[in-house]
């Protein structure tokens, strides 16, 4: 796969997922799925049509090249594998979309294979439904002990690693 930047990859992924739902890909749709104008739209689809990504006709839309559909989908993929993981983990929906689109683009392939054979595991594992009901109520009390939870208390200790094995500052 080709090395491109996070925004040319934001835009093949929301130019799959704008084709996948309408059949077509216009820049206004485009513009609405990435929350941009329009006139930004057509500064990067004009980007992508020279990377030979897309191919872009004014007023007839954006079509994903077989190389620009190849990348959408393994972006595709690693968004959905993460948000997901992120779900399962009940992370909020509006959370988990968020850090979905953050996170696919700087994990390996190993790494994102993992979590969905994680994923895919526990949605076919007998006792995941008890493990998750115990994940959440360790969560609940986490929550309930720490009072808001902001992300960024050094308190908490590393997964295995007991607080007092914490390296002091």
């Amino acid at each position: 796969m080709r090395n491109l930047s996070r925004k040319a990859e934001d835009y093949l992924e929301a130019i799959l997922n704008v084709s996948l739902e309408k059949g077509y890909a216009k820049t206004r749709d485009i513009a609405a799925e990435l929350s941009v104008r329009p006139p930004t739209v057509v500064e990067m689809v004009r980007k992508l049509d020279a990377m030979d990504l897309v191919t872009h006709r004014r007023y007839e839309g954006v079509v994903l090249t077989p190389e620009g559909r190849s990348i959408a989908e393994v972006i595709k993929y690693r968004h959905e594998t993460l948000r997901a993981f992120l779900t399962l983990i009940r992370v909020p929906d509006m959370a988990a979309s968020r850090d979905a689109c953050i996170m696919e683009h700087e994990l390996s392939p190993e790494t994102i294979e993992q979590i969905r054979h994680f994923v895919e595991f526990i949605g076919t594992d007998a006792g995941s439904p008890d493990l998750l009901r115990r994940f959440e109520g360790f969560c609940r009390a986490k929550r309930s002990r720490a009072g808001a939870v902001d992300g960024s208390r050094p308190s908490a200790a590393p997964p295995g690693r007991a607080a007092r094995d914490r390296p002091l500052p």
